[in-house]
């Protein structure tokens, strides 16, 4: 039976290990390029020449975006804010370089966050800057309430981070371990390549139920955690 001090000492671990290993790397040289995000990567790399200066970065959860997005701020010298942030934030100072909003979709039904993006648009673009939206979804979709800011966004070009193949996805996991200081076996990464569902998220997921895992056994990352982890994600979504 694990003693209140044995729990207590685990509880410490665990956070400091948290504190630790949650900074995913998020320079150039750590994405990884495949058939699935080239056509992104290559539009950002070309920001100069986005249509009307402006360009919405579309893909599901962990897909990718995020790390683009920093890619992007460093070649450009643009700024980051996330859409439910907007409402705090301070336009004409936004507005005098180029700029990412993140999770541009979360903005919608907020009165303040519409008007305030609303006015970044207008702003940054007048000033010739260039504006970059993150979404997961398509700009049809995203439920806005502010006319003219819905018709702004819908006339923006769209580019998408597709679904990934093998290739990509053995690279995003080896990111995620990676990000979390963890060497697991080396047939950890191919099973999880084979077997797992074929989405970033549900990559992400993974390695977190393999990292509680490994933590909690106190041995290493195993194929056989790997095939437990993956039946265990099924049997939740389930």
């Amino acid at each position: 039976m694990t003693s209140p001090l044995d729990h207590e000492a685990f509880l410490m671990t665990r956070q400091l290990k948290f504190d630790l290993t949650t900074r995913p790397a998020l320079g150039r040289e750590d994405f990884y390029v495949s058939p699935a995000n080239a056509v992104a990567l290559a539009m950002l790399d070309s920001w100069r020449d986005w249509p009307n200066r402006k360009l919405v970065l579309k893909g599901a959860r962990g897909s990718g975006k995020t790390h683009l997005a920093h890619v992007w701020a460093e070649m450009a010298g643009a700024r980051i804010i996330r859409a439910v942030d907007l409402p705090e934030a301070n336009v004409g100072e936004l507005a005098q370089a180029p700029l990412c909003i993140e999770d541009a979709e979360g903005a919608a039904g907020n009165p303040d966050a519409e008007a305030h993006m609303f006015h970044l648009h207008n702003l940054v673009l007048a000033e010739g800057h260039a504006l970059l939206l993150t979404t997961t979804l398509e700009p049809a979709h995203w439920a806005l309430d502010l006319p003219d800011l819905k018709s702004r966004v819908q006339g923006t070009q769209v580019v998408s981070l597709n679904p990934p193949d093998d290739e990509l996805l053995g690279a995003v996991l080896g990111k995620l371990f990676s990000d979390r200081q963890i060497s697991p076996n080396p047939d950890v990464i191919p099973y999880l390549v084979r077997h797992a569902p074929r989405s970033f998220d549900a990559a992400r997921r993974i390695v977190g139920t393999l990292d509680d895992m490994a933590l909690g056994l106190g041995k290493p990352m195993s194929r056989e955690m790997a095939r437990r982890a993956v039946l265990s994600l099924r049997d939740f979504d389930e």
